[in-house]
This record gives C-alpha cells, sequence and structure tokens, in this order.
C-alpha cells in the first residue's frame, strides 16, 4: 500500500486570504492553455490567431465557471439545488462539473466566433487540444484535496484517504490525471503537427471530445461514485454523461473537411 503523501490543500496564505491548489490549478490550466493555443494558432494560416485567443480568455473563464457550476448542480443534485437556488452559485462551497464546464466553454466559443466572424470549429479545435493542460493540473488538485478518490482496492497502489475510510482505495484521480491529461495531451498534438487533420474544422474538437469520453469512462471504473447518486444502473452519471461526447466526437471527426481558409 502507497502511503498518501499529506500536502496542505492551501499553497500559501496573505494575511487572511488562502491560495488553495485548486484555484491554482485553474489559473495554471487557463494561462498554458491560452499559450499553448496560440502558439499553434500562429503556425496557421486562417483565424483564430493569437490576438483572437488573448481576447477569448475571459470568455473561457466564464464558461468554465458558469458552465461547471450550474452543470453540477443540474446533473448531479438538481432536487437539492432547484430547492436551494441562492447556493447555485456559491462556488466556494465546492461542486463543479467537467461536462458542464465544458457545454459553457462550447457556448463561449460559438458566442464569440460569431462576434469576431471566426469559424466556430476552427476556435474549437485549439481550445480543445488546450483543454487537457487544464485537466492533468485540475485532476493534481483533486488529489492533493484528497477527494473524489477511488473504490477500494487490495492493490499495491491502493492509499488510505484522510476522508475515505480506514480501507486502502485506488488513487483514481492520478489515473485520471495520466489519462485526461497527459494521454489525451499527447494525442491531439500528434494530430495538430499533421497539416492535413489540423486543417479540417472539428477533427481536433471530435478527437478531445471522443478521447475525453473514453478516458473518463475507463477512469470512472476505478473512481468512488457520488455518495449522493451511486450507481445508475450499472453506470455512473460521470460515464452516462460521456457517451453522448464520443457519439458526437466520432460525428465532427467524420464529417470534418479541408478548412476554409479566412
Amino acid at each position: 500500500m502507497l502511503a498518501f503523501p499529506e500536502i496542505d490543500p492551501i499553497a500559501f496564505q496573505i494575511g487572511p486570504m488562502a491560495i488553495r491548489w485548486y484555484a491554482l490549478a485553474y489559473i495554471a490550466g487557463l494561462l498554458l492553455g491560452w499559450q499553448y493555443a496560440a502558439h499553434w494558432a500562429r503556425k496557421n494560416t486562417w483565424r483564430p490567431n493569437a490576438e483572437d485567443f488573448e481576447n477569448f480568455l475571459t470568455w473561457a473563464i466564464f464558461g468554465v465557471v458558469l458552465g461547471g457550476r450550474i452543470g453540477y448542480c443540474l446533473f448531479y443534485q438538481p432536487e437539492y439545488y432547484l430547492s436551494h437556488p441562492a447556493e447555485i452559485l456559491m462556488v466556494w462551497h465546492g461542486g463543479m462539473s467537467f461536462h458542464g464546464g465544458a457545454l459553457g466553454v462550447i457556448a463561449a466559443i460559438i458566442a464569440f466566433a460569431r462576434f469576431n466572424k471566426i469559424h466556430w470549429m476552427a476556435l474549437g479545435d485549439l481550445v480543445a487540444a488546450a483543454t487537457p493542460i487544464g485537466l492533468f493540473f485540475g485532476r493534481i488538485a483533486n488529489f492533493i484535496n484528497g477527494e473524489l478518490y477511488g473504490r477500494v482496492t487490495d492493490s499495491s497502489l491502493g492509499m488510505v484517504f484522510p476522508n475515505g475510510g480506514e480501507l486502502p482505495r485506488h488513487p483514481s484521480q492520478l489515473y485520471q490525471a495520466a489519462m485526461e491529461g497527459l494521454i489525451l495531451f499527447a494525442v491531439l498534438f500528434f494530430v495538430l503537427r499533421n497539416d492535413k487533420l489540423r486543417a479540417r474544422h472539428g477533427f481536433t474538437g471530435g478527437a478531445f471530445l471522443a478521447g475525453y469520453g473514453c478516458a473518463r469512462i475507463i477512469g470512472e471504473l476505478f473512481r468512488e461514485p457520488d455518495a449522493f447518486l451511486g450507481f445508475i444502473g450499472i453506470f455512473t452519471m460521470g460515464q452516462l454523461l460521456s457517451l453522448p461526447m464520443i457519439a458526437v466526437g466520432v460525428f465532427l471527426m467524420l464529417r470534418a473537411r479541408p478548412a476554409d481558409v479566412r
């Protein structure tokens, strides 16, 4: 059994203000993702360009935060939050949904693209390619916080989490950081390196959706389901929400055509 590294969830504190690793993970994911997407935008002969991404960053932040929070409330605890609507925007209480955040960002992409006369799929491709960076840091923050841990196991990889009882559990946050972060980032990197695939608007975004959906479904096999939901039949909520992502991703890859240079 591996020992759980007891890392303070608070990275540092300035007077009464505590800066948590989770907040730093969001900031790192957004800033590094922005720079990474801008790097690839400079290689294209069509918009979005690097300046577009600088302008889009604020839209992305609102899409992630609002979509992630509202998605969590609707997907995971709708009855509670419909009875306590004032708590929906209390993000400091915890509770964010990746699937909701993804929908929020997609809405931000479409709105920003129309407002700036950019092909929304071209913008979405580069945003999707950068997203695994944020996913990696987010899962590492989950691990540091000792939250969203895995199911009970007798594997030598098991850990006893502070809030997970006395039995060892899978460090599923690290599995997900590897699959949703590192592996998916590498796959999309090689897609972008292929000039023909990068020029097909929607292909990279579709590869991300399908790849994340598969990684999430596998990761959920090791992750403890939310206590207030449990299993829905034989599936978890995370698996059910990932199935349409795979379907949409495959559809986008199949319909992707060479880009109209703008």
